[in-house]
């Protein structure tokens, strides 16, 4: 069957190019201040014992997520329209972590690194999404039923982690106290609640709706949702292994497991529902040999 190329906007060549150029400048900073981090132990000196670890697993899944963000973006600069959508979930996940760079670890010499990092993955994606046609990224995919199983998928996990982020915030609201997670922490509030109840939950939700009432948007939003909430299942899975002395929840750590296997067969074949052909400024770009 004929693949119909997809448009980048009415944005030239070079100007679509600057979105993915901005995001590898991202991945090379995040990368290096990865390495950085994991070698100078004064790094997060000042970071509790159950944040550390995680500081040390998100590094740690950086070392591969950069790399990654790389790969897909040069797939994404030869044409391939599924590259270009799971690098606007990469995209997105760089930006979520490094907002938590930016605002909850103490301020030292990686500094510059996160808030650069930050915003050149903030304008890439804001800028990749402005590139994109969005009209004929919906009219690319040949499979609608798997269309509205995304949906659905995404309500669930939406919905999972608000339950799981209420069931400890709702209890200290009512009690006057402040939750574990802040106290283990020592900070004022959990930045990763914060980010999921004010962006992630809601653009969740609307993006299932989208894809419901099959708005355009939505189809390039939700391959990128899926591959944002792969990522995000990473740091999670790694932190046990560089946890010391901290009990590990075994249960949560093989339910998130599930879920992460589950969330990328359901990429997979979203994905392949998709044609990948894409042309920039109505001239074609070959398509991945």
């Amino acid at each position: 069957m004929t693949t119909t190329p997809v448009r980048i906007g009415t944005l030239t060549r070079s100007g679509f190019r600057l979105w993915i150029y901005l995001s590898i400048g991202a991945a090379i900073l995040g990368f290096v201040g990865s390495i950085v981090a994991l070698v100078d132990t004064g790094i997060y000196e000042a970071l509790t014992a159950v944040f550390l670890p995680q500081a040390f697993a998100q590094d740690l899944a950086n070392l591969v997520v950069a790399p990654l963000l790389a790969v897909v973006a040069v797939l994404a600069l030869r044409g391939s329209l599924r590259a270009y959508l799971v690098w606007l979930g990469i995209v997105a996940f760089t930006l979520y972590n490094y907002v938590i760079y930016a605002f909850s670890v103490p301020f030292g010499s990686l500094f510059p690194i996160w808030i650069t990092v930050l915003s050149l993955s903030l304008f890439a994606l804001i800028g990749g999404v402005h590139a994109i046609d969005a009209e004929g990224t919906a009219n690319s995919y040949v499979k609608r039923r798997l269309v509205t199983t995304s949906a659905w998928v995404l309500f669930a996990v939406a919905g999972l982690f608000g339950l799981l982020w209420l069931s400890e915030d709702v209890p200290a609201l009512l009690s006057g106290s402040t939750p574990q997670s802040v106290r283990d922490m020592a900070l004022p509030t959990n930045p990763v609640h914060i980010l999921d109840y004010v962006f992630f939950l809601p653009a969740a939700i609307i993006t299932g709706i989208g894809l419901l009432r099959r708005k355009h948007l939505a189809f390039v939003a939700a391959p990128a949702f899926f591959v944002f909430l792969i990522l995000t299942c990473a740091p999670i899975l790694i932190t046990p292994l560089v946890q010391v002395h901290i009990a590990i929840n075994i249960g949560m750590i093989a339910a998130i497991g599930l879920l992460a296997l589950a969330l990328v067969a359901v990429l997979i074949l979203l994905l392949r529902s998709v044609q990948w052909r894409i042309c920039v400024g109505g001239a074609p770009i070959p398509p991945d040999a």
